[in-house]
């Protein structure tokens, strides 16, 4: 039998899919979007340009891995919220308002950025967001013993990923704020639990 390369472990994947997206952030950086190329991205960690499009499609594309973490961390606790809380009390007490610091993390601060005049970035951040409220749907549906594709389910997945998304770039728009990520996202939270009243004075950024 021929031997042939073995295959990639999915740890490895992931580690070359977050090398990627570093690289092409940093590259997005210094000549911005238009002025790298897929032959750029893949010369700068060591890799041919046909793997890279094996990993992702487009040249935006390959920041996808840096703009999930935050998705893929409220989807844990989601997966762990207990049926005698409420999801602002079940983060309180998981720490899912303080944990990571109180900012964005910087390269996902100024991917964020970026969108505002990059609109392959933008569609690669709208489309995160989609896919992730699909998770949240399904992981909700659970909780309620419901279908995700019901309407209240649907609903109940939207609002949060609004919240998150809100909270994300404000927190990278407006950096020089008191309010970090996590507390802006707890003051979404709560003014959706409010039933869109205002929210109470000690919760405003």
């Amino acid at each position: 039998m021929a031997k042939g390369r073995p295959p990639m472990t999915e740890r490895r994947k992931r580690i070359v899919r977050l090398q990627i997206a570093r690289a092409a952030m940093d590259l997005f950086a210094e000549k911005g979007v238009a002025g790298t190329t897929g032959d750029d991205i893949a010369r700068a960690i060591g890799i041919s340009t046909r793997t890279l499009w094996r990993y992702f499609p487009t040249k935006e594309g390959c920041v996808r891995p840096l703009l999930t973490t935050g998705l893929e961390v409220m989807a844990a606790h989601l997966r762990g919220w207990p049926a005698d809380l409420s999801l602002v009390d079940h983060l309180d007490r998981t720490g899912a308002f303080t944990e990571g610091g109180e900012a964005v993390e910087e390269p996902v601060a100024a991917l964020i950025r970026m969108t505002r005049h990059e609109p392959g970035l933008m569609a690669v951040w709208l489309d995160v967001h989609r896919a992730a409220e699909d998770v949240f749907a399904q992981i909700l549906a659970d909780r309620l013993a419901a279908d995700p594709g019901d309407f209240s389910v649907r609903v109940r997945s939207a609002a949060l990923n609004a919240a998150l998304r809100s909270a994300a770039e404000r927190q990278a728009l407006h950096g020089g704020e008191p309010a970090g990520t996590g507390a802006l996202l707890r003051v979404a939270l709560v003014a959706l639990t409010d039933g869109f009243g205002p929210a109470p004075a000690g919760e405003r950024p």
